[in-house]
């Protein structure tokens, strides 16, 4: 579970961190079919550490097969005071050149003296030390969103219906480029009548281009009669974002289109 710099974070949301990622995955081969087997039962509990500790241990051999990366390590940042006592911390994970952040606490009488920021670039050195690239964290409305966004972190998503009418924001920040420098598009595609599956195509392809440019694809919505299509980007840098534009596969396949290449409208966006 993630947090914001003030107040622990608790509850049903361990997905965020490696271990427990896409935990239906591997449930995907079989589904539960009662009395299948005689004398197998179901039982709803609590707390059940050896349970969790068998499925951490399960998910994470399954993520490590499907992926190739098996590297999976805690990352922690504990702040001790003279007296002996916990003045702050930090609890995340490091995995195929990820890192991610769970939970972050300062104490309340040592709040805006810095902790949050010493222990996030604490955390980002570290993740940097073990090669990876990115990290992500989440942090409910109540809790601190801006205190990332200052902190370079870029919105990518939320979801609502957390008590109270919040909402959890998710974020991410590149660990080897200035976030300063991160160039958000929005793209408007209108694809041609009578080439709809064409334009989809193409646009299928020239997306798996970003990449190589320092570019994502953070969504990507389509309307109903499939003839417009909504995309937003993430760019590194602006020069990234005109390599992209100027990617000679790119213009190879909008020439094979010819007139039933998709035409399209993009706007420069920035959080508000």
């Amino acid at each position: 579970m993630t947090t914001g710099n003030d107040t622990a974070r608790t509850g049903p949301e361990a997905d965020h961190g490696p271990t427990a990622r896409r935990a239906g995955d591997d449930a995907t081969s079989g589904r539960d079919r009662p009395g299948e087997a005689a004398g197998d039962t179901l039982r709803v509990l609590g707390t059940d550490s050896d349970l969790e500790a068998r499925l951490g241990a399960e998910l994470t051999a399954f993520n490590n097969r499907a992926t190739g990366a098996d590297d999976e390590a805690d990352l922690s940042v504990r702040v001790t005071g003279a007296d002996g006592e916990l003045v702050a911390g930090l609890s995340g994970w490091s995995w195929g050149g990820r890192a991610g952040i769970n939970m972050v606490w300062v104490r309340a009488d040592r709040r805006a003296e810095g902790w949050g920021g010493r222990l996030l670039r604490a955390a980002e050195e570290e993740a940097r030390r073990r090669g990876c690239t990115e990290m992500s964290v989440s942090s409910f409305s109540f809790q601190a969103p801006e205190f990332y966004r200052r902190h370079g972190y870029l919105d990518t998503g939320l979801r609502d219906g957390i008590p109270g009418g919040h909402v959890d924001h998710h974020f991410w920040k590149s660990l080897v480029t200035d976030p300063a420098a991160t160039l958000r598009v929005v793209a408007l595609v209108e694809l041609a009548a009578g080439a709809v599956e064409a334009g989809q195509r193409y646009e299928d392809a020239v997306l798996s281009l970003l990449g190589r440019h320092g570019g994502r694809l953070e969504r990507r919505l389509r309307t109903g009669d499939g003839r417009t299509e909504v995309h937003l980007l993430r760019f590194a840098s602006r020069d990234g974002w005109e390599a992209f534009l100027a990617d000679p596969e790119r213009a190879a396949l909008r020439d094979a289109l010819g007139d039933a290449a998709p035409t399209g409208r993009v706007l420069e966006v920035h959080e508000v």
